[in-house]
């Protein structure tokens, strides 16, 4: 399928509409729990960091995304469908694409993609692709996040758009080039297979779908379902008053350079078009929170789904959008810069300043910051009660910010995703160690009308052998801010046991190469959400509850 088709969608009636935009979704989401389920990385099989979509023929944009896949990707991958339709014309039905490489539509080096064309009936219809976060693609530090990185080489294993199916069959060479340079290994062929498996039952899906459909009229549905996200999306921005509406949002650092770095946008509403601009921000930065711009475009579009969430998932909500002045900032990097941060943190301040931008001319449907970090924690080393390697990477929840109607999430996932923490069990049963706390963070939430969410607060320690620890964090320096007189919550916090030493990373957020052993342990507590409103308005019921339930000590 290629360029949309508009004459034949007003002949679509509604219920067969709905019917085919559910059912394209519904391929999406089965090729999910197919990667979730056969994948061999906790990180992907039970905390859900994978996404799969559909993608059109020509230029790759955006067709259908599963309901349960990660939102960051929801502009990356027609960013990565694209650079492989440029890049590889020679792809044929059966082939496989892989490719990780954040300069060609990706984001960082451990979001693993793969790009296959589908074809319907003989001609080629669309392209299928999925994205999987590998825990590990070699690098300086076992699970990629290397917070002093100063090249994108130092971070790991590089791959291009390159033939990993050719005409149905797995090119061997390419799996033996990728296992030679990444830990775990016997890890990471099994996520290899469960992605091209994922993209396998999207073929069979999507062709039943064509099959009882036909292929003209899902195509005419498919131009109607994108006219009408656009229409929604712009009937949402004209409910903003035209004007121009600017907020930075902050870094703590770029684990190289102890000193903030700053997103700053300026949104221009122009009837039902708005324009982003960030001119304003830092330029490139010397370590890994540098953006791509498939990163940052996706940021964008995330944000605004959050402000408006019926707008379904397609190109269309896209149309009205405008991002401009990345250029000679950290949020439009170019090789060689380092950009392990982009996807987990870097997005997220984004998509902060976005929402910090427009929260004024839309109290009704804004909200504070929530923690805003993935808390992405890694640790490697051997087990040697098994000899095998190991790598346990790990990201956690956070408060969200308080909101127009109520207060903010406790122990929510990240800004830019839906994946979960891991459970616990399964980290433990796994990996030698062992969680001694996994508490509510009492006392993290920003107060205000509506207070924040609370943070969490865990302990872990390891039980045997020795494991190299790598932090890539952020809102340490600065708590998420609240809105409209709301306080800020609470900053991250990281604490580190080396025997008798007690350490804090020297840029707060962030860190690496600390060797922990036997008895050795790392605590983290997480950010509260930001306040939405003034804290005096607050309920008094409702200071009483939280009083009463341990939320905050007495005199807070």
């Amino acid at each position: 399928m290629d360029a949309p088709v508009t004459a034949a969608a007003a002949a679509i009636d509604p219920v067969t509409l709905a019917v085919i935009e559910k059912g394209l979704q519904q391929v999406c989401s089965e090729m999910d729990l197919v990667h979730e389920k056969t994948s061999f990385s906790p990180v992907i099989s039970e905390a859900f960091d994978r996404s799969n979509g559909i993608y059109g023929l020509g230029d790759g944009r955006m067709i259908a995304q599963g309901e349960i896949g990660l939102p960051i990707f929801l502009g990356v991958m027609q960013e990565t469908t694209r650079a492989v339709i440029e890049n590889r014309p020679d792809l044929r039905d059966g082939d496989v694409v892989l490719v990780n490489d954040p300069y060609f539509g990706g984001t960082h080096l451990m979001d693993v993609k793969m790009v296959r064309p589908f074809h319907y009936r003989g001609r080629p219809w669309c392209y299928l692709a999925n994205t999987g976060h590998w825990p590990d693609t070699g690098g300086m530090v076992p699970g990629g996040f290397n917070s002093t990185a100063t090249e994108i080489y130092q971070e790991g294993l590089r791959i291009p758009p390159v033939k990993l199916v050719e005409d149905g069959r797995m090119n061997d060479d390419i799996v033996k080039l990728v296992l030679a340079n990444v830990r775990v290994a016997k890890e990471r062929i099994g996520d290899i297979k469960a992605q091209v498996a994922a993209l396998e039952i999207g073929v069979k899906r999507l062709t039943a779908l064509l099959d009882r459909w036909g292929s003209d009229t899902v195509e005419a549905a498919i131009a109607e379902i994108e006219v009408r996200a656009e229409r929604l999306m712009r009937a949402h921005l004209t409910d903003i008053p035209d004007g121009t509406y600017a907020a930075s949002a902050y870094m703590d650092s770029d684990g190289v350079v102890d000193a903030p770095l700053e997103v700053r946008v300026v949104a221009t509403i122009e009837g039902s078009d708005v324009t982003f601009d960030f001119a304003g921000s830092s330029p490139p930065c010397e370590g890994p929170m540098n953006s791509v711009y498939a990163s940052t475009m996706s940021a964008v579009y995330v944000a605004l789904k959050h402000i408006f969430p019926d707008v379904p998932m397609n190109a269309g909500c896209f149309r009205p959008v405008t991002v401009r002045g990345t250029e000679g900032t950290f949020l439009r990097a170019e090789l060689p810069r380092p950009v392990a941060g982009c996807a987990a943190e870097t997005s997220q301040r984004i998509g902060e300043a976005i929402v910090l931008a427009l929260a004024e001319a839309i109290p009704g449907k804004s909200f504070a910051a929530g923690a805003g970090s993935s808390g992405n924690i890694s640790l490697g080393g051997t087990d040697p009660e098994t000899g095998e390697g190991y790598i346990m990477y790990n990201f956690s929840g956070g408060g969200y910010g308080g909101w127009w109607d109520g207060d903010g999430l406790t122990n929510g996932c990240s800004s830019i995703g839906i994946s979960k923490s891991q459970p616990v069990e399964i980290l433990e049963q796994r990996y030698p160690l062992l969680f001694e706390r996994y508490a509510l963070r009492e006392g993290s939430a920003g107060a205000g009308r509506h207070r924040g969410g609370f943070g969490v607060d865990y302990r872990l320690r390891i039980l045997r052998g020795k494991g190299k620890a790598s932090f890539l964090m952020e809102h340490g320096r600065f708590g998420p801010p609240g809105i409209l007189g709301g306080e800020p919550g609470e900053p991250n916090e990281i604490r580190i046991g080396q025997g008798d030493k007690v350490l804090t990373p020297e840029h707060l957020s962030k860190g690496e190469g600390y060797v922990l052993g036997p008895g050795d342990w790392v605590e983290v507590r997480t950010p509260g959400g930001g306040g939405y409103g003034p804290a005096e308005e607050r309920d008094p019921e409702a200071i009483a509850e939280d009083r009463r339930r341990g939320y905050f000590s007495g005199d807070a």
